[in-house]
């Protein structure tokens, strides 16, 4: 996956022209239709993945997974250039994130053995607001959640890596508890 001259890719942000890069206009639809078919994709996602458990074969709560290491997530997005997943790391003081991006970097050849895919590493990232911060993403290109014909295959991406991601997360959580 390549970056963008600003070396941020998720998601995959034009800062020059203060937009999504591959931009689809979303003026298509009215704020209420996007707010609509935005839920409804990810009620239908829950639906989907509910009664998949866990690696450590309990209940889990697929859309916000919660990893249980304060300024660590997992998250999944879509935006106009496509589907997102990674781990994002928001710690606002910059030696916690270089070291929480250090121990997953450590981790790597682990996480890339689960999802059997190369990730991209970035350690000074902006979001779309502009905040620092580190990230392990990939994505889907191509898609978009106001094709609903897009949805499975979005769905197929986000499960089988937050499954992976799970797997992962399962072996290397002790490592980062606090």
């Amino acid at each position: 996956m390549s970056k963008s001259s600003s070396g941020s890719s998720w998601p995959f942000y034009n800062h020059a022209e203060n937009k999504p890069a591959k931009y689809l206009p979303t003026n298509m639809f009215s704020r209420q239709e996007t707010a609509a078919l935005t839920q409804q994709f990810w009620t239908r996602f829950g639906q989907y993945m509910a009664p998949v458990p866990a690696a450590g074969g309990g209940k889990v709560n697929w859309i916000n997974y919660k990893t249980g290491v304060k300024d660590l997530q997992f998250k999944m997005e879509l935006d106009a250039a496509g589907a997102h997943i990674g781990i994002v790391i928001t710690a606002t003081d910059e030696r916690r994130r270089a070291a929480l991006f250090q121990q997953l970097l450590a981790c790597r050849n682990i996480l890339e053995a689960k999802t059997q895919e190369v990730w991209d590493w970035q350690p000074d990232g902006r979001n779309a607001q502009a905040q620092i911060m580190s990230r392990i993403e990939t994505h889907l290109a191509a898609v978009h959640v106001y094709k609903q014909a897009d949805w499975p295959a979005i769905i197929s991406f986000f499960k089988a890596r937050m499954m992976a991601l799970d797997e992962f997360w399962e072996e290397v959580q002790p490592g980062f508890e606090q």
